[in-house]
């Protein structure tokens, strides 16, 4: 089969080579485990892993010779290994034969082959169809466990005894596709998570120190190489932009639908692709480093997480296989009809319990990845629909993060162009945030601020002193002008206790001594905000609460007009879990939404921590949900989708057990023949379990925020 190398980690003094690759073929469970056990019998290798759901395939080699064998072994050039012990679970796997061409071969097999075959060898080829699932049941029933195995098993053997071929052909034939459907549907669900986000870049061009450009391979490329990406291509590594100008199509890593403009110092992702231009990027990150990869490993562990709806629906399907065998016994003691009672033995309940509910969680999971929005796991999709609690960071979720000038204010006699012109050419010389809020500002003003001053010096934490025009200049905080250069501010007074009331820092410039200026500056709400805020409570959180380190007027200024009407405020960042860890033992079910390296233990603490696209590293790691996209709306999205995924699986179930009951009572009343219940279950089954896989419908523009109850 063809294969891609994604990644490969050079062997080291006591480390041996590390080979990631993805087939490019479609892998069953039982082609996996060939090939696992076949690459474990290569000489030289070891540590295998073999991912069927999404073609992922991992090897140490010892060797370049056993580097070679495992990738000509893949390419199926020398498949002739012997696996080693496999176990019995990995046989019975094997002997089911769960993948989609085994469901064809049955399907042949009873509706072309079958009606040719005299009697005797018809009855020879049903009986062989149905050893597997004998075996199976039989597995089961030895290690205690009563489930469908078993049910299906003891239906089988019924029908054998009864010589009833016809029904044993059709038995077999419908547990064969029911199996295939089940493996088909989880690799399509879990393939659907990751085929936007596969990379298909072979090699690359580096540029080399002295100028030239070289083709070389993607797993030959370090960090610190520089690597050159032109129209149309797609960026292999995680990097920053060194030279050059593109316009960048991140939709798959963040959502965004409009290009992004990337040039000197801006951060570029593996995945993305590059519209227009040409960029020279430098590797920070390649290979299974890259935020690409991260998600893909996220993806993969992520049906690991199994939820609690998923655990019920199972226990309930587990606890009425007993049931249906009690049901059984019954009608064959008062009907003495063995036929009734094989009808009943081909009716269950756990089939479609046990196959919808993890598709419709899995397909829920693809639906938010398509969005921006990445759950980690089942359980905290149910979490996000059962939360009653919001608690919101403020600083960096709620705001932007991005200072911007709220006001500038002139001392009497002084024009306020005139000090913002100042202010901005003290500050262009520094890179800090508030310096650039500064600065833009007056670019947007059209002030220009031509640099005429001497020495500028930086005082740390306090402000500048210069020169300009003659003129001694210092800009800084209220304590650097008052405190140590002895300043005057009390012009300002009232225009302080104001600017500071709402939440916003000042700086202050003096000319000569004297107060100039004063400019404000505030990091504004996210312009979503207080609607988001609305359209949650519209969607059922009884407490919304905001969490910040800052003062009580400025906190509870700032959650008057977000509409929130409780808050925590002076609250240190290791106090944060606490808080959540309080609201939990009263009895609240919390959704923490943070951004920060602040917001982790709260974050971890929350029934769900939710973490946002722009935050930092480790409040994504941390968090249960991420969003990849900056803005609040995808809280509106997410819970409208674990909303609708919930009632998804309550309906299938609820269908699950209303038809499977309606065919129990027409076997027990109307004696429906057992192929014909066969039918209907199997049926069923496949119905439900399509429903589950269902896409979601997709609005148009930003979710309408739902009235408040």
């Amino acid at each position: 089969m063809k294969y891609e190398i994604i990644h490969e980690l050079p062997a080291g003094e006591r480390r041996p080579q590390r080979v990631r690759l993805r087939v490019c073929a479609t892998l069953t469970p039982r082609a996996a485990l060939l090939l696992a056990h076949g690459l474990s019998a290569v000489p030289g290798l070891g540590g295998v892993e073999v991912n069927y759901r999404t073609g992922r395939v991992l090897f140490f080699a010892d060797s370049a010779g056993a580097r070679a064998a495992a990738l000509a072994l893949v390419a199926g050039e020398t498949c002739h290994a012997t696996p080693h012990a496999i176990t019995p679970e990995e046989i019975e796997k094997l002997l089911t034969g769960e993948n989609p061409s085994g469901a064809v071969v049955a399907v042949v097999r009873f509706f072309v082959v079958r009606p040719f075959l005299p009697w005797p060898l018809r009855a020879l080829v049903s009986t062989l169809s149905a050893i597997p699932f004998l075996l199976k049941g039989a597995r089961s029933l030895v290690r205690g466990k009563l489930n469908v195995d078993v049910l299906d098993a003891s239906a089988l053997t019924v029908s054998l005894l009864m010589r009833d071929f016809t029904t044993v052909g059709l038995l077999t034939m419908l547990l064969a596709v029911g199996d295939a459907l089940e493996v088909w549907t989880r690799q399509r669900a879990l393939a659907s998570l990751t085929e936007s986000l596969t990379l298909d870049v072979d090699s690359v061009w580096v540029l080399l120190p002295d100028g030239n450009e070289v083709a070389r391979p993607l797993g030959e490329v370090r960090r610190g190489d520089l690597i050159i990406v032109a129209d149309g291509s797609s960026i292999p590594v995680d990097g920053i932009v060194e030279s050059g100008e593109a316009m960048i199509n991140q939709a798959a890593m963040t959502g965004e639908s409009m290009p992004v403009r990337r040039a000197h110092g801006g951060a570029v992702y593996a995945g993305t692709i590059v519209e227009e231009g040409r960029i020279v990027i430098r590797v920070t990150q390649v290979g299974e480093s890259t935020r690409l990869q991260q998600v893909v490993s996220f993806i993969e562990q992520s049906e690991k997480q199994k939820s609690a709806i998923e655990a019920r629906y199972t226990s309930l399907a587990n606890k009425a296989v007993p049931f249906t065998f009690a049901l059984a016994g019954l009608v064959w003691l008062f009907t003495r009809n063995i036929y009734r009672a094989a009808s009943v033995l081909l009716v269950d309940y756990s089939c479609a319990l046990k196959l919808a509910t993890p598709l419709a969680v899995l397909t829920a999971m693809r639906f938010g990845t398509q969005q921006g929005i990445a759950i980690r796991g089942g359980r905290y999709l149910e979490a996000i629909r059962e939360a009653d609690t919001l608690v919101f960071d403020k600083t960096g979720t709620l705001t932007t993060s991005q200072p911007s000038v709220a006001a500038v204010i002139q001392a009497p006699g002084e024009d306020a162009r005139h000090i913002l012109g100042i202010m901005a050419c003290l500050e262009e010389h520094f890179p800090h945030p508030i310096a650039r809020a500064i600065v833009n500002h007056a670019a947007q003003e059209g002030i220009a601020h031509e640099e005429e001053h001497t020495e500028v010096k930086y005082v740390v934490a306090h402000g500048i002193s210069s020169h300009l025009h003659g003129h001694e200049m210092y800009l800084g905080s209220r304590h650097y002008l008052e405190h140590d250069e002895g300043i005057d501010l009390g012009v300002f007074a009232e225009d302080i206790a104001r600017e500071t009331a709402l939440g916003r820092s000042v700086l202050f410039l003096a000319i000569d001594g004297h107060a100039a200026g004063m400019i404000a500056i505030e990091d504004p709400l996210r312009p979503e905000a207080r609607d988001v805020v609305r359209a949650m409570r519209g969607l059922g959180f009884t407490r919304i609460l905001m969490i910040t380190g800052d003062g009580e007027k400025t906190a509870r200024t700032v959650a008057a007009e977000l509409g929130i009407t409780e808050f925590r405020a002076h609250v240190l960042p290791t106090d944060k879990g606490k808080i959540v860890m309080e609201l939990a033992k009263e009895g609240c079910k919390v959704m923490m939404v943070g951004d920060g390296i602040n917001d982790g233990p709260a974050l971890s603490a929350a029934s769900v921590g939710v973490a946002m696209g722009d935050g930092t590293d480790l409040a994504r790691a941390v968090a249960n949900v991420v969003f990849t996209n900056a803005t609040l709306w995808d809280l509106v999205k997410v819970r409208l989708l674990a909303t609708r995924a919930l009632r998804r699986i309550h309906t299938n179930a609820r269908l699950g057990i209303g038809l499977n009951s309606l065919y129990l009572l027409g076997a027990i009343v109307f004696g429906l023949p057992p192929a014909l219940t066969a039918v209907l279950h199997n049926m069923t089954t496949i119905g439900i379990s399509l429903n589950a896989i269902r896409p979601y419908r997709t609005g148009n523009g930003r979710p309408t925020p739902p009235k408040a109850a």
